[in-house]
């Protein structure tokens, strides 16, 4: 049974993670769908380079986005969303559901899918247990997740405009995990074969102000538990775009920095590494005996 978390390790204020992603499903996330429809896709590739087919899968926080791929697929596809009317974009069957709660039986799907939907879980390794525990065995999970490195220029923007104008700074972007951190969370998870490699997109806007309404377009505005609920000063975020944009350039630049992660449920027909100490063959017999000395 899982325990329950004391609120000074509660990073991220999921109500208010619900509420953004409501808003942003009333107004159909339009804006943002093939920002949304790249990175969907370039997770979904990773099924072209499996050999094995799959029937059942969970979509979890896909935003209409990746239950309709996986069903052009021919698979049978479950959504579940925080937010009642974000899992509603998916289609039917749909329900809403806390990624830190699974209401999914043991070995319920062979395919489950998180794309851009799990940092803002406060319990991630908790919420990867409960999926592993989903799946069955030799099913697999792929999920993305931005990293650190993710929007670090408008981070460093918000933080210099609002140290100058009040001498301090609030959390107004994300924590990040590491790339090592997601590698080490799917092996901790009881994962087998995970991997965790990395992919990045470039973002280009013609305003500094664009990049903001997208960011809420997708519901992923500040929901850090510690965030600063005051209103801001009128000129931080006029102070802190203008530290965006580079004297000379159209455009500019808005980076993801993406964990593209894999992992099987566990099934005895998998290849396992060999116990320590088990080896037969000797490295020296291998390598066969050193060169002679000339002479």
């Amino acid at each position: 049974m899982l325990g329950v978390m004391s609120d000074d390790v509660l990073i991220f204020d999921r109500h208010a993670v619900r509420l953004h992603r409501d808003r942003a499903a009333r107004h159909g996330i339009t804006s943002v769908a093939d920002v949304l429809d790249e990175l969907a896709g370039r997770l979904l590739d990773r099924l072209d380079d499996v050999t094995r087919t799959f029937s059942h899968a969970l979509d979890i926080g896909g935003r209409g986005r990746i239950a309709p791929l996986l069903r052009a697929r021919g698979i049978h596809t479950v959504s579940c969303d925080l937010s009642p009317s974000m899992a509603s974009l998916s289609g039917t069957p749909c329900l809403a559901a806390d990624e830190e709660w699974l209401p999914f039986a043991p070995a319920s799907f062979d395919l489950i899918v998180a794309s851009m939907s799990l940092h803002w879980i406060n319990d991630l390794p908790g919420a990867l247990v409960q999926i592993r525990q989903a799946l069955k065995p030799d099913g697999l999970f792929l999920a993305s997740m931005p990293v650190l490195g993710t929007l670090d220029t408008l981070r460093e923007a918000l933080s210099r405009a609002e140290d100058s104008l009040t001498g301090g700074a609030s959390p107004r972007v994300a924590p990040f995990a590491t790339l090592q951190d997601g590698a080490a969370l799917l092996q901790r998870a009881g994962f087998a074969l995970p991997v965790a490699d990395q992919d990045e997109v470039t973002l280009l806007y013609t305003t500094p102000m664009a990049l903001l309404h997208d960011l809420r377009a997708a519901g992923e505005t500040n929901a850090v538990r510690l965030r600063d609920r005051s209103i801001p000063p009128l000129s931080l975020f006029p102070l802190a775009l203008s530290h965006l944009t580079q004297e000379g350039q159209p455009h500019m630049q808005a980076r993801l920095r993406l964990a593209m992660l894999t992992g099987w449920g566990p099934a005895d027909s998998q290849p396992k590494p060999a116990r320590r100490g088990s080896g037969q063959v000797s490295l020296a017999d291998i390598l066969g005996p050193p060169p002679r000395e000339p002479g």
